[in-house]
């Protein structure tokens, strides 16, 4: 065997950080850097990278090679080098099993309209359901185009996170958001969204569900909706039919009319 056939035989990959460490060592300050973890989490291991205070990047590894392929994608996308780290940032354990509470988002260069989306994306409650126009509303642009709102959310760089999942169609039917779509059911189904209750309302055309009882209405898979009784339950086909029979929103899941 040739001496540099030979020394390559001898080439092992090097461990989880050792990168960040020599440029801490030689001092290369954290800033001009990202790192990234694997994060384990209820769909699958995860990529998580972060920076700056903030998380910048999510993926399932397995939609990459190998460690070089991420990376090489990472800094596509944010002209930003992301190393392989060992710390995760403070709160993703928590984050990823549905209660982010404190992780900041850093979206890189997306337009302002997409990521006040992505921010309003945040507010859909775990196992929970809104369409394009409840969004838009949130992210403070009502008048923004379905079409942009599917956009905006089909170009998270953060999914499992940022829960872009929880995007539906204007009747109920969860939407397309982007990812694989056996992913997709993976998160939803984790989060416990009732597929066949939801098919259910759509066909009947009930985009929204009132009580009997309190005279509010919700969207279908809000957590107050989902404790209606069947013989309470009083569908509507829109929020102005709701509030004709005398109906008013829910102030947690925020329909069209509160």
């Amino acid at each position: 065997m040739r001496l540099p056939d030979e020394l390559d035989t001898l080439r092992e990959a090097a461990p989880a950080g050792f990168a960040a460490r020599v440029l801490d060592r030689v001092g290369v300050p954290a800033h001009r850097y990202d790192c990234y973890v694997r994060a384990e989490s209820p769909v699958g291991t995860l990529y998580v990278a972060h920076g700056r205070g903030a998380v910048t990047g999510a993926a399932a590894t397995d939609w990459y090679a190998d460690d070089r392929a991420f990376e090489d994608a990472y800094r596509a996308r944010t002209h930003r080098s992301a190393l392989s780290g060992v710390k995760p940032p403070p709160g993703l354990a928590r984050a990823l099993r549905g209660r982010d509470r404190t992780l900041r988002y850093e979206f890189g260069p997306l337009p302002e309209e997409q990521r006040a989306v992505l921010r309003a994306t945040r507010a859909v409650p775990f196992g929970q359901l809104r369409p394009a126009a409840w969004l838009a509303r949130e992210a403070g642009m009502p008048d923004l185009a379905p079409e942009a709102v599917v956009a905006a959310v089909r170009a998270n760089p953060v999914p499992v996170l940022v829960p872009a999942h929880r995007l539906c169609t204007d009747d109920g039917l969860p939407a397309d958001c982007g990812l694989p779509a056996a992913f997709e059911r993976r998160l939803r189904d984790w989060e416990g969204v009732d597929a066949e209750r939801v098919e259910r309302f759509v066909r009947a055309g009930a985009r929204f569900l009132g009580s009997g009882t309190t005279r509010i209405f919700c969207y279908p898979t809000c957590a107050h909706a989902r404790r209606i009784t069947a013989r309470h339950e009083v569908p509507f086909t829109s929020a102005d039919e709701a509030s004709a029979a005398g109906f008013r929103g829910c102030l947690s899941c925020r329909p069209a009319v509160v």
